[in-house]
């Protein structure tokens, strides 16, 4: 039987105009940026340096982390736009899986299976490392984790049942704490209930129409979380 082959990883997000202007803006050569890489353990030639300002060539992982040490800027301003993966946000980090496994405190396979898969079944105190080693705002720590459509299908339990059932499940997935998360999830149950559970009107009267909602039910979670002092950054 055949071995199915590993996912690709895609590149890091590179920007040769960037890491052009930078080593202009510092006045050094290609020859000086690769000594500067070699003091971070990144032996090349100077060629390498002028194929990634070109675009010619793109730097692996680690060549990407000493290529931003050796131009003394943060590695995310090498990347031109905004990370989008786990991995993109470890290495905005300058830090390695092994590092970043240790300080989440999970297992390196465990992490290396979040970045390969784009999946996380981490508990509410790992989740919350998580965005904390990697710097994530927690609508960033949702999305890299591929947990939008679960925290979407939680709200609407919420809104259509008892949202106490939902808050510790809501808490692995946005791991802020469970009284931060009650008066949210309040909010939304008052604001998108259906008429139906509002109660009837008085004998022959109708139900009173339940407002239709302005925003869609997650902008409006976040909307609400943003306004609480949260130590994740929502």
């Amino acid at each position: 039987m055949r071995r199915r082959e590993p996912p690709a990883v895609p590149p890091v997000p590179f920007s040769p105009a960037a890491a052009r202007a930078h080593r202009a803006g510092l006045g050094l050569t290609p020859e000086q940026v690769a000594e500067g890489m070699a003091a971070h353990g990144i032996r090349l030639l100077p060629a390498h340096v002028l194929g990634w300002e070109s675009g010619e060539l793109r730097p692996n992982e680690e060549e990407f982390i000493a290529l931003a040490r050796a131009l003394w800027c943060p590695a995310v301003q090498l990347m031109g736009v905004r990370p989008a993966r786990l991995r993109d946000f470890r290495v905005a980090r300058e830090l390695g899986q092994e590092t970043a496994a240790r300080r989440i405190g999970i297992g390196l396979r465990h992490y290396q299976a979040a970045e390969t898969t784009g999946r996380w079944d981490g508990d509410e105190e790992q989740t919350h490392a998580l965005a904390r080693v990697l710097g994530l705002t927690l609508r960033e720590l949702v999305a890299v984790t591929g947990r939008g459509d679960e925290l979407d299908q939680r709200l609407r339990q919420c809104v259509d049942g008892r949202w106490q059932a939902h808050v510790r499940a809501i808490a692995r997935i946005v791991p802020v704490p469970e009284q931060d998360l009650a008066p949210v999830l309040t909010a939304l149950q008052n604001e998108y209930q259906v008429s139906s559970h509002w109660g009837a009107g008085t004998w022959g009267s109708p139900a009173p129409a339940a407002r239709e909602p302005e925003q869609p039910l997650g902008a409006r979670f976040w909307e609400l979380l943003e306004r609480r002092e949260t130590d994740i950054p929502a």
